[in-house]
């Protein structure tokens, strides 16, 4: 069994990073259970998304401590949900850091040095993607979903891959957006 965790901010498209995750899955002939854990997100508030694939799974929850991979879509998020990724795992992290608003009010801000240093302690393996970067050069800002999931299944989804997530963006993704996210997925 493969569990994944998928985090950001309302907004960002963690949802359908996951949905995309379920379809690959299905597509490559794989059971797979999941659910989102939204909270406020409508107002920024933090998404999760557990997508657990294999046969072994019973329920669409990860437990804390069993995540192989976190995909997170900013770096507070993914210190924030640690405790699911299992010894070893591995952390794909887009590079931007969006400070939640109640450590902002407090005087708190958090630096990319720090959160690398937390995530590295944590993790077999950190990737950290610069999204800001890559959707400038593609032109976009709303493919941030695709290019982290792209890398996500170039770290290695047990039996997914790039053309399962190709096929799920086919069929999930409205046609006029199409190939700006096969574009971004890599």
């Amino acid at each position: 069994m493969t569990n994944i965790l998928i985090c950001g901010i309302g907004g960002q498209g963690t949802v359908l990073a996951a949905k995309l995750l379920d379809q690959a899955a299905i597509g490559a002939g794989l059971p797979v259970h999941s659910a989102e854990t939204i909270g406020m997100a409508q107002r920024g508030g933090s998404v999760t998304s557990h997508v657990r694939i294999g046969d072994e799974c019973f329920s669409p929850l990860i437990p804390y401590g069993t995540a192989d991979m976190i995909i997170a879509f900013e770096m507070c998020e993914a210190v924030r949900n640690l405790d699911y990724l299992k010894k070893g795992g591995t952390v794909v992290v887009n590079k931007k850091i969006m400070t939640p608003p109640s450590s902002l009010l407090a005087g708190k801000t958090f630096d990319e040095e720090t959160m690398l240093d937390a995530l590295g302690k944590a993790a077999g393996k950190v990737v950290v993607i610069d999204s800001d970067k890559i959707c400038a050069d593609l032109g976009s800002t709303k493919v941030v979903n695709t290019i982290l999931l792209g890398a996500a299944v170039k770290e290695g989804i047990n039996g997914i891959t790039k053309a399962n997530v190709e096929e799920a963006i086919k069929s999930s993704v409205k046609p006029k957006f199409v190939e700006l996210n096969l574009k971004a997925l890599g």
